[in-house]
């Protein structure tokens, strides 16, 4: 786990520094994590991405929202789990991040039961 969380780390620096677009940087995402801080920091890159209007428009902003995904990937590097506050804001809208599964028969039926939103027991 410490591993992944370090690999997630290097992906949002990279995100920041503009090496990685943030598609690449999620394609890149473990395969079929169930840990709550990459989770968590999948959705802050998703949002990252979506805000790009915003970002260009408000300096402060684009400011604060940098701060925070670097926040967040110190806390991964060291291994550590992202606060309870920052896994459950994204817990409260999404049932699950959207991280690629492994390209077998395994991770397909994921995928498919994630299209029809049926969830696995």
């Amino acid at each position: 786990m410490k591993n992944e969380r370090a690999l997630v780390a290097e992906l949002i620096r990279q995100v920041l520094i503009s090496r990685v677009c943030v598609r690449e940087a999620i394609l890149r995402f473990p395969r079929d994590t169930e840990d709550k801080s990459i989770h968590a920091a999948y959705h802050a890159l998703v949002h990252y991405e979506a805000d790009e209007d915003l970002r260009k428009r408000d300096d402060i902003y684009r400011e604060e929202q940098d701060d925070y995904l670097e926040f967040i990937s110190q806390i991964l590097e060291k291994g550590e789990d992202l606060p309870e506050n920052i896994i459950n804001n994204y817990e409260n809208y999404y049932a699950c991040a959207n991280i690629p599964h492994e390209e077998n028969a395994k991770g397909f039926l994921k995928s498919f039961f994630r299209f029809l939103n049926i969830r696995e027991k």
